[in-house]
């Protein structure tokens, strides 16, 4: 592409955004300003670092071109607004650090002893020993550039002796891991375990092991988990796009799943929706397909219609569902449709 036609399209849009932005309401009914500019957003959001970094300078220099007053001031924020200058591998890394300290603190008094119910069989010395070998093993393989899988059981762990020492172990994997991901272009192409295929990948992964594990320590000691929104929504779209990489999870789902049976997961607290069309017509062999149910697949609308099962409940509750955290059954949900469906395919991806 060349230089002016970037320029040209940044500026086009940058101008698209602004008018919509400040079109009167009636002018333009508010509620489809909101999902043209979140739209937007989403699609922004998938860009490469380096290419989010290029468009935020591109808005910048339309807007320069402009002469002062309103318009242009509003021109200016529209990098912002989408949050182009943001480094969102930085982002991922600062999170990470934030969730392994509260999950240190977390468990760093707690009986290590404590049975873990969301993973059946594991005490919270198992859950702080799994969460310390994904650091290790992370490091390990950005420190390396793999080109191919390199097993846990392959990388020195150096486990503590006693139990009790296993929350310190893990804050220092967690350094090791972070000042791995922290020195490393997010760019460079490198072996990992889901569909992208470079360094980024593990920062955006390693956040959601955080989270999930952060609410697994909380439940084993009877607390309520608080995941935030926003993290929460990335976290879904994190596990629909790379579960299917894990094998092949949806093999067992149900005959009539195979028909194109869907599942609609709707948080009722920010009105984000995903629909997951289960079965083999994605016809890639993965065993479902999804789209965000607002904009679709990579920002387009979805199709309508009212899916096979639907499964409505605050979006940190959604994401603990997909992980098997929670149940169907849970207070915290309300399910309509056939709820057999559901049931299938979450045991068919089970983690």
């Amino acid at each position: 592409m060349s230089e002016a036609l970037e320029q040209a399209l940044a500026e086009a849009l940058a101008g698209l955004v602004v008018a919509v932005d400040t079109c009167a309401d009636d002018v333009l009914d508010p509620d489809t300003a909101v999902k043209w500019l979140e739209g937007s957003a989403y699609v922004l959001d998938r860009l490469a670092p380096a290419d989010r970094r290029r468009l935020a300078a591109l808005f910048r220099a339309a807007a320069l071109r402009e002469p002062p007053g309103p318009w242009r001031d509003d021109l200016l924020k529209v990098g912002d607004g989408f949050g182009l200058d943001e480094d969102q591998h930085e982002l991922y890394c600062d999170a990470i650090e934030a969730h392994v300290r509260r999950f240190v603190e977390t468990v760093r008094d707690a009986d290590p002893a404590t049975e873990v119910p969301t993973c059946p069989g594991w005490t919270l010395a198992d859950l702080t020993r799994h969460h310390g070998t994904t650091h290790h093993w992370t490091a390990h393989l950005v420190r390396h550039r793999v080109s191919e899988r390199v097993w846990a059981r392959d990388v020195p762990l150096e486990l503590p002796d006693e139990e009790k020492d296993c929350p310190e172990w893990l804050a220092a994997a967690a350094e090791e891991s972070l000042r791995a991901l922290r020195s490393a272009d997010p760019e460079t192409p490198m072996w990992s375990p889901g569909a992208d295929q470079h360094v980024r990948f593990f920062a955006r992964h390693l956040l959601f092991e955080a989270v999930v594990h952060l609410a697994d320590a909380e439940l084993a000691l009877g607390r309520t988990p608080r995941i935030e929104a926003c993290t929460a929504a990335d976290g879904i779209e994190e596990f629909l796009e790379n579960r299917p990489f894990f094998g092949r999870p949806a093999e067992s789902v149900a005959a009539p799943a195979r028909d194109g049976a869907s599942l609609r997961l709707h948080a009722t607290d920010t009105g984000a929706a995903w629909t997951v069309v289960l079965g083999g017509g994605s016809g890639d062999g993965n065993g479902f397909r999804w789209e965000n149910a607002a904009r679709g697949a990579g920002g387009s609308a979805a199709p309508e219609g009212d899916a096979t099962v639907t499964v409505e409940g605050a979006v940190g509750d959604l994401l603990l569902l997909v992980y098997g955290r929670r149940a169907p059954g849970d207070e915290e949900f309300a399910v309509t449709g056939e709820r057999e469906v559901l049931e299938a395919w979450l045991a068919a991806t089970a983690l």
